[in-house]
């Protein structure tokens, strides 16, 4: 069992955990919890770190997995959250081509700008497997997705959406809609989101928490759409914004869908 903080395993790890450049620099990410160490695929894991308590209510979960054995004490340096659950893991990166993120015979793809709060990129990822998005396109000003934080949001969902970083999203979204995607940007002015047809390739694009889309990608999209808002509310955050706008989509693509 380590219970050394100053164990050289440990001290790497905490490195990770505290620095994103150390992270890119190993091309690996961090996960946390039970729930996410179970969801890990066999091909991306590289290493995972348990208490004894934790293994020993898990323990078939460990089998053929690479593990080390912590005390609690060193379980708290390494935890990234407040109530540690006793088990953390080192994860390889994955890695998706522009054209891998857009393939499909009928992609639906979401187009993020500049998004900066973790908890908002981990949410839409989940929400956009649970909706049947294809993948992800981020700008590179957007927070990072191997942010403990965001992983955490993901719920797993990181490891399933095909996602990547481009230069200029404005550019690849030009590039898409000459190959017969249909773009729609949200925005305030534009449109109700309920008068256009999304069952074919197509991509949303969601902007900045604040400053809302760039002009080169309100400029690149096909349509500008909004969701209508009553009372005194004028837009909805970036999460549930592009909830809604992914479940019509899933709605129109499945119009005899049933929960079964």
């Amino acid at each position: 069992m380590i219970t050394s903080k100053s164990n050289a395993k440990i001290k790497s790890l905490i490195k990770c955990m505290k620095n994103a450049k150390e992270r890119k620099r190993q091309d690996v990410f961090l996960v946390e919890g039970i729930r996410m160490f179970s969801e890990i695929p066999a091909s991306l894991h590289v290493e995972t770190f348990v208490t004894e308590e934790c293994y020993e209510k898990h323990r078939a979960l460990f089998c053929g997995m690479v593990y080390e054995l912590v005390s609690e004490q060193v379980m708290d340096a390494i935890s990234d959250t407040k109530t540690p659950q006793g088990v953390v893991s080192i994860v390889k990166r994955c890695h998706y081509t522009v054209e891998e993120v857009c393939k499909g015979r009928n992609p639906l793809i979401m187009a993020l700008e500049n998004l900066q709060d973790p908890g908002n990129l981990g949410t839409i990822i989940r929400t956009a497997e649970g909706a049947g998005v294809t993948g992800i396109l981020m700008s590179r000003d957007t927070v990072d997705v191997y942010n403990p934080k965001v992983v955490r949001a993901t719920m797993g969902s990181v490891f399933r959406i095909p996602f990547c970083y481009v230069e200029n999203l404005a550019e690849i979204v030009e590039d898409l809609n000459n190959r017969n995607f249909t773009t729609y940007s949200a925005y305030l002015q534009g449109n109700s989101f309920y008068d256009y047809d999304y069952q074919k390739p197509t991509i949303f694009c969601i902007g900045n928490e604040g400053k809302g889309l760039s002009k080169e990608l309100l400029k690149a999209a096909t349509y500008k759409i909004t969701i209508p808002m009553k009372g005194k509310v004028e837009s909805l955050n970036a999460a549930t914004a592009s909830t809604v706008l992914m479940y019509e989509a899933l709605r129109q693509r499945n119009s005899n869908y049933r929960q079964k």
